[in-house]
């Protein structure tokens, strides 16, 4: 009688492992960032006015979003360790062609090749930390590879910038470079997808329907039953509400329109402005502990926590943009960005919506949907403000006001799909099972 699969134990050798992927992580985080602190030399060395220079964010974030689901898929049936490759290879080349780039629109297509190897970090590290550790584990490894990215960030704040300084554009880029290949030779050698015997069961390519088995029929099978099948389930589409809800509102402030609006709208100093952004990246790196913790003991703690960061996000941006006056109190600013930095470990409870609700074999899908949802409210948000803007005549109060109709959306989703995804969670079949070792001839047991 074969014996049964139990739950991975975790342990030193697991950390290990996940260590690694999440220094990949790490480092495409600060590819990803380093264009922040670089802005104005970006559009000193490429001569481009500040829409053109927009456009290396918009741009993006529209690569990183669109592969959510490409990737998902390919985590799927690939595995970790070769789509982490890929994905460091590419964001290397990216980070590398950034350096060397003499024209705008080779800048332009070296950040779209950066955010294609980066759109395949994040999916991974989550699925390392479900194929390592204890399901019990899984929304604190969660939140330690969203604390390790923003720690990625204050990297690219508080080194990258007075290195680029210092040495110039090509030297700080070409040498931040590096890193990518410092991570990558430690991911080739030693990094596994599962310990062994804890695999997932094999994907079935030749079943569900007209065009699922033989040739490209089977690879067009394979995208759509995984597509389909983890759509079909309310914890995905939960969980994808619950990441476009909660994520975007710092995601904005931080990417593109926090500095302007401190500097411009609210009187600060560059210098200021700037401490009040490294506020929201501390305030993110100490709640994505707590909230992880939280989660991790408490799965009915979700929806609250989840809807709780929406409402007081919502609360401290009505109170900064109603503030009678021109601006707002230091104070108020202060609470805003502290707020802000919850939103990021409010967004990791969407993937603890779509883990239990998809088996093993589709976590990759499941995580790529629910990881397009910020992305998209973010790229609507920074386009919308933009537009504002320029209607209005730089007008911060009325261009914000995008912020409380996407939250209001997605409160609504929300609320409309978390009850049937909680009791489809709730079923006896959902609960996790133990897999048969397959035999000597490689079939399951039964």
């Amino acid at each position: 009688m074969p014996q049964p699969v139990q739950d991975p134990p975790g342990g030193r050798r697991a950390v290990a492992v996940w260590s690694i992927g999440v220094a990949v992580y790490f480092v495409a985080v600060i590819f990803r960032t380093s264009l922040g602190v670089a802005g104005l030399d970006a559009a000193d060395r490429f001569h481009v006015n500040a829409s053109a220079l927009a456009t290396f964010s918009l741009l993006q974030l529209l690569v990183y979003a669109g592969m959510q689901i490409p990737v998902g898929l390919m985590v799927d049936r690939l595995g970790t360790k070769k789509v982490l490759t890929l994905g460091a290879v590419l964001f290397t080349v990216g980070q590398l062609g950034f350096a060397l780039s003499p024209s705008y629109g080779m800048a332009l297509a070296a950040r779209a090749l950066l955010g294609c190897g980066d759109a395949m970090t994040f999916i991974s590290v989550l699925r390392l930390g479900t194929r390592w550790f204890p399901a019990r584990r899984a929304p604190l490894m969660a939140q330690l590879a969203g604390l390790v990215g923003m720690a990625g960030n204050l990297v690219s704040t508080l080194v990258l910038a007075p290195v680029l300084h210092g040495v110039g554009w090509t030297a700080a880029f070409a040498g931040s470079a590096v890193a990518g290949v410092v991570v990558l030779v430690p991911l080739v050698l030693f990094l596994r997808d599962h310990p062994e015997g804890h695999g997932p069961a094999p994907v079935q390519r030749g079943s569900g329907g007209s065009g699922d088995s033989g040739g490209s029929g089977g690879s067009g099978g394979f995208v759509r039953r995984q597509i389909r099948e983890s759509w079909a389930e309310p914890g995905t589409r939960l969980g994808l509400w619950v990441h476009f809800t909660t994520q975007f509102p710092a995601m904005v402030f931080l990417l593109l329109w926090g500095m302007p609006f401190l500097v411009e709208a609210q009187g600060l100093s560059r210098t200021t402005a700037g401490g009040l952004l490294t506020l929201v990246v501390a305030s993110n790196m100490a709640l994505g502990l707590v909230y992880g913790q939280v989660v991790g003991r408490r799965q009915s703690a979700r929806i609250p926590l989840a809807l709780g960061t929406v409402g007081l996000t919502a609360l401290l941006w009505a109170a900064v943009l109603v503030y009678p006056g021109d601006r707002a109190p230091m104070w108020l600013l202060i609470a805003l960005c502290l707020v802000l930095g919850s939103c990021g470990p409010a967004s990791m409870i969407g993937f603890d919506f779509a883990r239990p609700a998809n088996p093993p074999q589709r976590q990759g899908t499941a995580s790529g949907i629910t990881n397009m949802g910020g992305f998209i409210a973010s790229m609507t948000t920074l386009l919308t403000v933009g537009v504002l803007l320029d209607a209005t005549g730089d007008n911060y109060r009325i261009a914000f006001s995008t912020v409380f109709v996407l939250e209001a959306l997605g409160v609504s989703q929300i609320l409309r799909l978390r009850r049937r995804a909680l009791a489809r969670e709730a079923e006896p079949e959902r609960a996790p099972r133990a897999r048969p070792l397959p035999d000597a001839a490689g079939r399951e047991g039964p």
